[in-house]
């Protein structure tokens, strides 16, 4: 069953987002690197598939580093196709789980052509239908490729949602089903970009930078035993 929102108080999301905002804007930091690729490759739904696979459990840095060196030999599903499952592998290396995933590209690659004429499908169900896509990736494609109001909740997203008070639940897939409720649709693509930045920088796991919170009058600090 899902759950409620942590609370009835009715949430300042306006405010919330209007100080992420300038939190980003004043942020000496490059974006997550799918949104570095999207931009880069002009938002190719392709390109942004492969990189957000990649990015699951890996580092920005590296993923960004690593959707460069496949997507300069793969820059198109036809490519990846014709690649052999070790090459890909070799390419991808050091992100997590990289034959899992070059297992998984490959698979991917051969249900595009066969399937959708080579093309990367623009709905939800079809995305989830195919090997390592989950609804973060899911989510993130149609974002970045489609520009459609998907709402990308990673680990960040969870987290600092729960620990803020916006609302209860046990897992991600059950934040987005919550988010989706209260959270206003011109807000949903931005959640997953803001959060991301600001989960990584300051709203961290353990110990998280309290004292630079921007958005502390929004927070009910649940679960935070220490911070800074």
């Amino acid at each position: 069953m899902k759950r409620q929102p942590a609370n009835k108080v009715k949430i300042k999301w306006d405010s919330i987002f209007c100080a992420l905002e300038k939190w980003r804007s004043e942020l000496n930091s490059g974006d997550p690197s799918v949104t570095t690729v999207a931009e880069n490759y002009r938002r190719d739904a392709w390109a942004v598939l492969v990189s957000t696979i990649l990015s699951l459990r890996t580092k920005d840095e590296v993923t960004f580093s690593a959707s460069q060196r496949l997507l300069e030999k793969a820059a198109g599903v036809e490519d990846l196709d014709a690649m052999k499952e070790e090459k890909i592998a070799k390419l991808i290396y050091p992100v997590g789980f990289y034959r899992n995933k070059s297992a998984s590209l490959k698979k991917i690659a051969r249900i595009l052509l066969t399937k959708y004429g080579g093309k990367v499908p623009s709905s939800m169900d079809d995305l989830l239908a195919l090997p390592g896509v989950g609804r973060k990736t899911a989510n993130l494609v149609l974002t970045e490729a489609f520009d459609l109001d998907g709402l990308c909740v990673d680990i960040h997203v969870h987290r600092i949602s729960n620990r803020c008070g916006w609302l209860r639940s046990s897992d991600p897939v059950e934040t987005e089903m919550i988010l989706r409720e209260i959270l206003p649709r011109k807000y949903w693509k931005r959640i997953n970009y803001l959060l991301v930045l600001y989960g990584q920088k300051l709203c961290r796991p353990v110990s998280p930078f309290c004292s630079n919170c921007v958005i502390v009058r929004h927070c009910s600090r649940n679960g935070v035993e220490r911070s800074r």
